[in-house]
């Protein structure tokens, strides 16, 4: 039981790292995190993973790179903003109803459907990050923490519940709307990091999918 909950909090801390990566522009403090050791075996082991390993490798690639700009922060803090604070036109904006909304208007069904599962699992957005519940990093963070909430349940009965809610939201809130928002990134990002860090980001929801489902 105990290798079981120290894998879900695993998995909670990748989904907050994906979470906070797509939530605001790396700082000098990040960047020197990122071009260290923990990183790198951090993102080692996850390239142990099989299905993570060509994507792990594009997005160390990505890293190294990156660290060879003449500007580090600033250069990415443009790329942030040009991809994820720009328009449709321009940019491959982080939220759901862009991609799987009927009116190509933000705050569409998707953050809808997103706030009212907040509320039914009463987990609550941030209050520092105002942004429409279907931004990518309010998803994530969400997953993250329907992750701990299952590892606190009591019985096995409420522990699968909670497996369950993981593998619907990922189906059906995540899955639906990142293979498109990853394929924008990659033809939007020219200097790649951020195509990178979205093509591993949808890779781990893939094979987190395959572990929800027992596959």
């Amino acid at each position: 039981m105990q290798e079981f909950i120290a894998f879900n909090e695993q998995r909670a801390e990748i989904y907050w790292w994906m979470s906070s990566l797509f939530a605001r522009e790396l700082t000098d403090a990040d960047l020197h995190e990122y071009h260290g050791g923990e990183m790198y075996t951090f993102l080692s082991g996850l390239g142990m993973t099989e299905e993570l390993k060509a994507p792990v490798d594009s997005f160390r690639a990505a890293i190294k790179k990156s660290h060879a700009r003449s500007d580090e922060q600033l250069e990415l803090a443009a790329d942030f903003c040009g991809l994820f604070l720009s328009t449709p036109k321009s940019g491959a904006l982080p939220y759901a109803s862009m991609y799987v909304g009927t009116t190509g208007l933000l705050n569409d069904k998707p953050a809808q459907d997103m706030h009212e599962l907040m509320a039914s699992f009463d987990i609550t957005q941030r209050k520092d990050f105002n942004e429409p519940a279907d931004h990518l990093a309010i998803e994530l963070d969400f997953m993250g923490n329907l992750i701990i909430m299952g590892n606190q349940q009591q019985t096995e009965e409420q522990r699968e519940a909670l497996m369950q809610s993981q593998l619907s939201f990922i189906d059906t809130m995540l899955l639906n709307w990142l293979p498109l928002f990853t394929e924008e990134c990659q033809r939007r990002d020219q200097f790649g990091f951020y195509a990178a860090a979205a093509n591993l980001l949808l890779a781990f929801c893939m094979l987190d999918k395959k572990f929800l489902a027992g596959e």
